[in-house]
């Protein structure tokens, strides 16, 4: 998709190629807009780039962590720790089933969850983990396995930022009982919106397939391509969840480029962290050996972010806010007592973050222009 110089520089700006025009045109021409060959196409193709086994695609990743969460028992009275620093889309998955989130705090700099302040809010009511790989940074997921695995805990991973991170060569979403994508139409693999669902177990699978697809043992698209199952059974109580085939028809394409865009995203990080170096700001972590970042965001923190976004707006470069703590949101402490003590770091840091435009439409100069634009702003403080 071709952009003009002179049109802001926004975050996630998503990058469309003839072959997903092609596709999604091929898609209405067939007819068949639901969920068909092109959506198991992509589960296939999704599974292989993971390296697992099977994958489910949804109609959101807030679809997927609900899923995990009905299929792994989880309900009222139980707890589940997550993350200040998400969107808030993770705390609402573990309401929806009736569970109460509770959120430990984050670790300076990557901002993922620590391991120890999990340790700390482990109570007799704790049923899962909710682990966030915030802006393709990985949790220390080797931590979080052996406290789930200890105190007898679901491990679900939030991979909304996360589908090309790797730990020692595994993917991200893999530890866990659990890997929830997201592909809305910032991320890095877009079908306007949409998620996929990998699990350990293909059980698993099984079952979420199903409460995907309204609890029938048997989808549409089964029922056509083998006309012996043209009968079908409710045998779950489900949801309307499952990905159609014009979102795949995206998908497909976008995963073919997804090591094209990871490597231009690499680059991208890699001059912010040369021209913000000398910057009164403090940038994200290095990558630790063994670990690959997918670099869905690029997010920094600043001091007076209103009056650096302000300024940065004023000649054309949009930042965004990546994110607010979800305690300092009214309704997380109403409904569920989360409180600003309990997470000061996540607060701090929700205070001050900033993300910058980061992608494969990102140019060489366009990392000048918002390079300069900070400049610009912070010696304005």
């Amino acid at each position: 998709m071709e952009r003009s110089h002179n049109e802001d520089l926004v975050v996630g700006r998503p990058t469309i190629g003839d072959a997903e025009r092609a596709e999604v045109a091929a898609c209405l021409a067939s007819g068949w807009l639901g969920t068909g060959p092109r959506t198991r196409a992509f589960e296939e193709a999704f599974a292989r780039y993971e390296g697992v086994d099977g994958a489910v695609a949804l109609q959101s990743c807030t679809a997927a962590l609900h899923l995990a969460l009905v299929q792994a028992g989880i309900g009222p009275g139980d707890e589940v720790i997550t993350t200040p620093i998400t969107f808030c889309a993770t705390v609402n998955a573990i309401a929806d089933v009736g569970a109460r989130p509770v959120l430990a705090d984050v670790l300076p700099g990557s901002l993922v969850l620590d391991p120890a302040a999990v340790e700390a809010a482990l109570t007799p009511r704790t049923r899962a983990i909710v682990a966030v790989h915030f802006a393709g940074f990985p949790c220390d997921v080797d931590a979080l396995a052996a406290i789930a695995e200890a105190h007898d805990l679901v491990l679900v991973e939030d991979c909304a930022h996360a589908i090309e991170t790797r730990v020692r060569g595994r993917a991200a979403g893999t530890f866990g009982r659990f890997g929830c994508f997201s592909f809305h139409v910032t991320k890095n693999v877009t079908t306007g919106d949409g998620g996929m669902l990998i699990a350990r177990e293909a059980a698993d699978l099984t079952r979420i397939r199903r409460l995907a697809s309204h609890g029938v043992d048997a989808d549409a698209w089964e029922r056509y391509v083998d006309v012996d199952r043209h009968d079908y059974e409710v045998v779950d109580r489900g949801y309307k969840y499952a990905m159609t085939d014009l979102q795949a028809s995206l998908g497909i394409h976008q995963l073919g480029r997804v090591e094209e865009g990871h490597a231009r995203r690499s680059a991208v990080a890699r001059a912010y962290d040369e021209l913000l170096a000398d910057l009164p700001l403090e940038r994200p972590p290095a990558v630790p050996e063994g670990t690959r970042h997918a670099h869905h965001l690029y997010v920094v923190q600043v001091d007076g972010r209103g009056d650096v976004l302000r300024s940065c707006a004023e000649v054309g470069v949009r930042l965004a806010v990546h994110y607010r703590a979800l305690s300092e949101h009214r309704y997380y402490r109403d409904v569920f007592g989360c409180d600003l003590d309990g997470t000061p770091v996540g607060v701090e840091a929700g205070r001050r973050v900033l993300s910058l435009p980061i992608g494969p439409a990102i140019e060489d100069g366009d990392v000048e222009r918002v390079a300069a634009a900070l400049r610009r702003a912070l010696s304005r403080a």
